[in-house]
């Protein structure tokens, strides 16, 4: 059994900036990261401008940073097979676009949320 360690402010920070750094690489390495950005700052922009309320910002966010949490594991779930195996094999394939789905599906569930939000104020 592993000991047990200590609260260290210096490992809390050094965690950050792995998370970071990670963030950062997204960045650099997925045109997707790009595209989920640019919807980001349309909707920053449509919310603003059309004035929602603090109930309907409150969705736009949840669904908005889903959208981000989902992309960032899709990720790493492609990243991770990829370096299991470099070969086309069906169960990794399998396992790759499920977890592209799950972006799509969340993806499409912000759509029609911002659909609901934004068309009624147009």
């Amino acid at each position: 059994m592993r000991k047990k360690e200590n609260f260290s402010i210096t490992k809390r920070i050094r965690s950050v900036r792995y998370a970071v750094a990670g963030i950062l690489q997204f960045f650099r390495g997925e045109h997707n990261a790009w595209i989920h950005l640019t919807a980001t700052i349309i909707v920053i922009i449509l919310a603003i401008w059309l004035q929602v309320t603090s109930s309907e910002a409150i969705a736009l966010v949840i669904v908005t940073g889903i959208v981000w949490v989902t992309e960032l594991l899709n990720t790493a779930i492609e990243k991770m097979m990829d370096f299991i195996s470099v070969k086309e094999h069906p169960q990794i394939r399998f396992i790759k676009d499920v977890a592209a789905g799950a972006v799509l599906v969340m993806a499409m569930i912000a759509l029609i949320t911002g659909c609901m939000i934004f068309i009624p104020k147009l």
